[in-house]
């Protein structure tokens, strides 16, 4: 009869055992591959190398295609609970050494068991994706899986931060899970991210790619826009999920973490003043501000790889968490397209659910024309980002810097759109569009009929410049409230910060808004 001292080494074994997953030699083909096992993740993910493990000694309860036979130790998922940075978060991480992390019935139930434990704790989601995609051997169990795991997904948005490393194969119907988190971080080489392989799309359309090119991290970042960050290696991938952490709240009834200080640090930098170039058509690097205003080294940009002519990051303002929606003149003049206005849009939404400051910097000629772009439908993308800013209830401040034309200007929290506060440098050109545009519409026949139309038009486009391109006529009309030096801008946006700190904003009640999709 085994003793007490028998079971306990009996369960150290076990343990040992579980830890080993599938096996030594699995382990070094993992490392060989140039990836880390799922709980050397978890060791390096959580602090002191500690966290307590959910579900170990959970077994999968397939008998077909000789299943019956194969021990799975946690059917190839770890799932997790412990604290990163002191804060409390849940995991779940596959197992590729065991039957390559793929997804049976009882690894989507532990995902979703630990799910349901983060939501009902309100503390983050952290999924680490390494997995062949849907166990075959278990059918539709495998599939019904992969359907809990997306509504559980569905049921955490907007309530804990979900956050998905692609640390390995990510294919088919396995990709939607991460689809459906609010940031995607991918490791370059070894993760991958496709709904149909290389081999599926030449058999089906004859197009020949490589699995890198069609699903690696950059195509992901910086082609179809579902990757966030891209890290070289699990390590990084590891710390950018740290970093990213530490800007967010655990859950959509708390604020982001601060870091508080004494008092407002009210710097007046004044290289602002010279950053603006005298010629509007002149481009200018926009982190040349942000880096300027902000908390020096807290810029933590978001889809920084795609739509480059937006910037999205968050910062830190005299401690405070913010997010910073930006355009960047160095990238098709500023301009708004399809993809930047989903990649705005989808970070405003962020911004709000999760209490954070949005702050906007202007400088946008319009929406980029163009057929490709009309077909594309920026008529239905753009309004996302006029939904997205005005169903924001957060507070909302915005600085025009220079060109602010039409329903672009709108587009980036206008006073109109609800904006709590406006700002703008005397730099700011405040119009329905450019004054040569403006001037081929107004005066088309005073041109013609002038002895030198060129001449003509040069000097209506002055006229139009000094009357309407400027800031005045807009705060004359209470759409800017107030016309600040550029090196004031930190002391301008601190100030409103901290006088929108109790904000409220009290809107009708429905079950949801319908943003254009």
């Amino acid at each position: 009869m085994p003793t007490v001292k028998d079971k306990i080494e009996e369960l150290r074994s076990k343990n040992r055992k579980a830890k080993l997953g599938g096996g030594v030699q699995r382990i070094d083909a993992q490392h060989q591959a140039g990836k880390l096992t799922a709980h050397e993740r978890l060791e390096i993910l959580y602090d002191n190398n500690f966290y307590e493990e959910l579900y170990q000694f959970a077994h999968h309860n397939a008998t077909a295609f000789g299943m019956n036979e194969k021990e799975l130790p946690g059917d190839g998922v770890v799932t997790s609970v412990g604290a990163i940075r002191g804060r409390l978060v849940y995991t779940s991480s596959q197992d590729f050494t065991v039957m390559g992390g793929s997804v049976g019935g009882i690894h989507a139930w532990k995902i979703c068991q630990i799910m349901d434990m983060a939501l009902k704790a309100g503390a983050p989601y952290i999924a680490i994706n390494d997995s062949g995609g849907a166990r075959i051997q278990e059918g539709v169990d495998s599939l019904r899986g992969y359907g809990r795991i997306f509504y559980y997904n569905t049921l955490l948005s907007g309530v804990v931060p979900q956050i998905s490393i692609i640390a390995g194969p990510c294919a088919g119907g396995a990709a939607y899970s991460p689809a459906l988190m609010d940031f995607i971080i991918m490791v370059k080489n070894t993760g991958q991210m496709f709904i149909a392989g290389p081999e599926v799309i030449k058999e089906a359309t004859g197009e020949i790619i490589s699995a890198e090119e069609l699903g690696g991290a950059f195509a992901q970042a910086s082609q179809s826009g579902n990757v966030h960050f891209i890290a070289d290696n699990d390590h990084q991938a590891i710390a950018i999920a740290q970093t990213l952490l530490s800007y967010l709240p655990a859950n959509n009834t708390e604020d982001p973490p601060s870091l508080p200080s004494e008092e407002l640090t009210l710097i007046e930098d004044e290289s602002l003043n010279r950053i603006v170039p005298d010629d509007s058509r002149e481009p200018y690097n926009m982190y040349d501000i942000l880096q300027r205003v902000f908390d020096p080294g807290t810029l933590f940009e978001v889809h920084s790889h795609y739509a480059r002519n937006m910037i999205c990051t968050f910062a830190r303002l005299n401690g405070r968490v913010v997010g910073v929606v930006a355009n960047q003149p160095m990238e098709k003049f500023g301009a708004i397209d399809i993809d930047a206005s989903d990649k705005s849009s989808r970070f405003i939404r962020f911004c709000n659910a999760f209490n954070i400051p949005l702050i906007s910097f202007v400088d946008v000629p319009g929406f980029l024309p163009g057929v490709e772009q009309e077909f594309g439908g920026i008529i239905r993308h753009g309004a996302k980002m006029l939904f997205s800013f005005s169903a924001a209830t957060v507070p909302k401040i915005s600085v025009v810097v220079r060109k602010a034309y039409g329903g672009a200007y709108l587009a980036m929290s206008a006073k109109s759109l609800g904006a709590d506060r406006v700002a703008a440098w005397p730099t700011a050109e405040i119009a329905v569009m450019g004054a040569e545009g403006a001037v081929s519409v107004l005066f088309k026949n005073d041109i013609k009929s002038a002895a030198d139309p060129k001449a003509k038009r040069k000097e209506l486009i002055e006229q139009y410049k000094e009357q309407f391109e400027t800031p005045y006529v807009a705060a004359s009309k209470g759409l800017v409230d107030a016309v600040i030096e550029p090196k004031q801008t930190r002391t301008y946006l601190s100030v409103a910060l901290e006088s929108l700190r109790n904000k409220r904003d009290l809107r009708p009640q429905k079950k949801h808004g319908l943003i254009p999709l």
